[in-house]
């Protein structure tokens, strides 16, 4: 079972072995972002069934209030996957 803010990777593709952190699930689809090569502004969209799932969890939201940025996803995946 896959959930927001579940850190993956890509078992296919050019982007094999990277991991990512799922922002939006639809049906078989999810968004993913890495921060770096795929922006929250422009996420990868990947079938479910293409992704190794983990049992990481990040925080979509900021402590302070503003707004998730790339940054902000890099950091968690490198604290997480490191």
């Amino acid at each position: 079972m896959i959930v927001l803010g579940q850190i993956v990777f890509s078992k296919c593709g050019r982007d094999k072995g990277l991991a990512m952190v799922v922002l939006k699930i639809e049906g078989e689809y999810l968004y993913l972002a890495d921060g770096k090569t795929r922006t929250l502004q422009r996420p990868k969209k990947k079938k479910a069934k293409h992704v190794q799932h983990t049992h990481y969890i990040v925080e979509l939201t900021t402590s302070c209030g503003r707004d998730l940025q790339d940054a902000d996803i890099r950091k968690k995946i490198k604290h997480h996957v490191s």
